[in-house]
C-alpha cells in the first residue's frame, strides 16, 4: 500500500496558513515526533512498498528531489528499519518546521542561534531512547545500520563509511573541519580517540551538524549542540555512552560507540584496496556534483551499538549526496555563518546571504550588501576576501546590491554582465591556499602521485564584486514598472490571471521581474 499525505502545499501557496505554526507547533523533540507532525499536516510521502537500499532508494529520492520528505516503512534486508529521506529537500517545509518567515529571516535567526546557544542537558542512561537496546556482541554494523548505494558507478553499499570489516569502518573527515582538527591534534597519541556516531538525530541537530566550513564563527570547542538547542527552542539532551568516554544525543535513533584510530588507515572500498590505488575508483557522489573517489582513511572501531527498541522500527536517515536534501542541510547554516562573519567585520553592511544549488554546497556564496557610505566599497572587498580565506577551497564568491534578487540566478548573471569591471572587480584572494580535492581541477594538481584530501595546492577561488560603486546609484538605476499601482483583476478574472502566471514559470526571471516590477 502506498500512502501519499500531500494534501497541503509544499511551497507557501496563496491562502496557505503562515509558516511553522499552522495547526500546532512542530514537534522537534525527536525524528519520529517530527515525522508524525509532517504526516498530520500533509507534508509526507509515505509508502509500505518494500524499497531496496541498493539504488532504489536514491533513485526515488532523486526523482522526487526538492519535494516532500519520504518515508519507506519496509526496507529490504532490514525488517527493523524505517528509512526517511528528503527531510530537508524543500525550503518551504523547512521554514514551516522551524518557524522562519522567509529566506532572509531564516539566515538572520540562524546567525543569532549560532551566537546564543542553549546549553545541552544530561539525562540518566535509563531515560535515553537511544539506549533502549545495547549490543556489545556480534557488532556487524551493516546488520543494524542500513547502508545504501547511490549510483551504479559505485562498487559497494556504504553509510558514508565502509564497514566491510564488521565492527571496523573507514572514517573520512572533511579537510579543515572540527573532526579533522581533532584528528590532527591527536594523530600521534598512544590512545585512540573515543567518540560516538549518532544516526536519526532530531532535525535541529542534523541541521547544525551539516553546516560546513563555519569554523571561524563556530570554532572547535564551540557549543554546536547548544546552537541546535537555540534553533529548536529547548535544550538538546545528552547521555553518557555505555562503552567509551563520550556522549550521545539521547533522542537519536541509533548510536555507534567506539574509538577512532587516526593512523590505522584503510581503503574505503575493496576495489581500491585490491588495486592499492587512491583517488581512482568511485566511492559515492560528492557535494561538488562529481563522483567521489576512494582513498585511505582512518578507521573507527565499534565497541557497542545502541538504539531505540527494534520492535518500534527506528528510523535511518539515508541522505543522497548532491541532492537538495544534502544541499540544504549543508548550506543553510553556512549562509548564516557567512552573514555572522561579515557582521563582525562591519556591522550593518551585510543584508543577506544565499548559496544557490549550482554553487554546490561549500564551493560558493552570494553576499548581498546595502552600502551606506563610500568606505563600504572597501568593506565589500574585505567580505569577499574573508569569506574565501575562512572557507577552505571556496571557488566563487559574488557580492551584489539589494536591488538584485540573490535567489534568482538570472538576476545574478544579469548583475555580473552589467556591473563588473573585469580589470578591477575580479579578485583571487587565496592562491596557493588549502583546497578541496572534491573539485576535479584540484585533484589534477597531484599529477600521477598518490594523494589524500589535503596534499594538493589550491589555484585560488574567484571573488567578484558586482556591486554598484557608492555614489553612482543613479547611473545604475533599474526601471521599476507600476505593478503596485495596477491590479490586473480589473481586466481579467482569477482563472485568466492564474493561467497567465502559470505560463510565466517557464522563465524564472520573468517571475522575478514581474514580482519586483523591474
Amino acid at each position: 500500500m502506498v500512502r501519499m499525505a500531500i494534501t497541503d502545499s509544499v511551497a507557501r501557496a496563496e491562502g496557505a496558513p503562515p509558516n511553522g505554526r499552522d495547526g500546532g507547533t512542530p514537534d522537534l523533540s525527536s525524528l519520529p515526533a517530527t515525522v508524525n507532525w509532517l504526516r498530520d499536516h500533509g507534508l509526507l510521502l509515505e509508502t509500505d512498498v518494500e524499497v531496496n537500499p541498493d539504488l532504489e532508494l536514491t533513485g526515488i529520492q532523486k526523482g522526487l528531489d526538492g519535494s516532500y520528505p519520504i518515508l519507506f516503512n519496509t526496507v529490504k534486508g532490514h525488517p527493523h528499519v524505517r528509512a526517511l529521506t528528503n527531510l530537508f529537500a524543500n525550503y518551504g517545509i523547512i521554514e514551516r518546521l522551524f518557524g522562519w518567515e522567509n529566506a532572509q529571516d531564516r539566515t538572520r535567526k540562524l546567525a543569532h542561534a549560532l551566537t546564543h546557544p542553549i546549553k545541552p542537558v544530561e539525562i540518566d542512561q535509563r531515560e535515553a531512547l537511544c539506549q533502549q537496546e545495547v549490543l556489545t556482541d556480534d557488532l556487524d554494523v551493516n546488520k543494524i545500520i542500513m547502508a545504501i548505494r547511490h549510483t551504479a558507478q559505485e562498487s559497494e553499499l556504504t553509510v558514508g563509511s565502509d564497514f566491510r570489516w564488521g565492527n571496523v569502518g573507514t572514517f573520512q573527515s572533511a579537510p579543515g573541519s572540527h573532526m579533522w582538527q581533532i584528528i590532527t591534534e591527536h594523530y600521534r597519541d598512544a590512545e585512540p580517540i573515543p567518540l560516538t556516531m549518532c544516526f536519526g538525530l532530531p532535525a535541529a541537530c542534523t541541521l547544525i551538524a551539516g553546516g560546513g566550513f563555519d569554523y571561524v564563527v563556530l570554532p572547535r570547542g564551540a557549543d554546536e549542540l547548544g546552537a541546535a538547542g537555540a534553533v529548536q527552542g529547548f535544550p538538546v539532551r545528552l547521555v553518557k555512552a555505555r562503552t567509551v568516554d563520550a556522549w550521545a544525543v539521547a533522542e537519536c535513533e541509533y548510536v555507534l560507540e567506539g574509538h577512532l584510530y587516526p593512523r590505522d588507515k584503510r581503503y574505503e572500498t575493496a576495489e581500491a584496496e585490491a588495486a592499492d590505488r587512491q583517488g581512482k575508483f568511485p566511492f559515492h557522489p560528492e557535494w561538488a556534483g562529481y563522483m567521489g573517489k576512494a582513498y585511505k582513511a582512518p578507521t573507527f572501531h565499534v565497541t557497542a551499538i545502541t538504539m531505540r527498541k527494534r520492535s518500534e522500527r527506528p528510523f535511518i536517515y539515508p541522505m543522497g549526496v548532491h541532492m537538495y536534501d544534502c544541499n540544504n542541510i549543508d548550506t543553510t547554516v553556512r549562509e548564516a555563518a557567512f552573514f555572522e562573519l561579515c557582521e563582525r567585520i562591519q556591522p550593518g553592511l551585510i543584508h543577506d546571504v544565499n548559496i544557490p544549488f549550482p554553487m554546490t554546497d561549500w564551493a560558493g556564496a552570494i553576499l548581498q550588501v546595502r552600502k551606506r557610505l563610500k568606505t563600504d566599497d572597501g568593506f565589500v572587498r574585505n567580505f569577499l576576501a574573508a569569506a574565501m580565506a575562512c572557507s577552505s577551497g571556496m571557488r566563487l564568491c559574488i557580492a551584489v546590491d539589494t536591488d538584485v534578487d540573490i535567489y534568482s540566478m538570472d538576476d545574478i548573471i544579469w548583475a555580473l554582465t552589467t556591473r563588473v569591471n573585469p580589470r578591477d572587480d575580479i579578485l583571487n584572494p587565496v592562491p596557493g591556499g588549502a583546497g578541496q580535492t572534491f573539485i576535479p581541477s584540484e585533484r589534477l594538481t597531484a599529477g600521477g602521485a598518490q594523494w589524500t584530501a589535503m596534499n594538493t595546492r589550491f589555484e585560488g577561488g574567484m571573488a567578484i564584486d558586482a556591486t554598484v560603486p557608492y555614489g553612482f546609484e543613479n547611473d545604475f538605476m533599474r526601471p521599476v514598472y507600476p505593478i503596485d499601482r495596477v491590479d490586473p483583476s480589473g481586466w481579467f478574472d482569477e482563472d485568466q490571471i492564474t493561467k497567465g502566471k502559470a505560463a510565466m514559470k517557464t522563465s524564472s526571471w520573468a517571475e522575478v521581474l514581474a514580482r519586483t516590477g523591474r
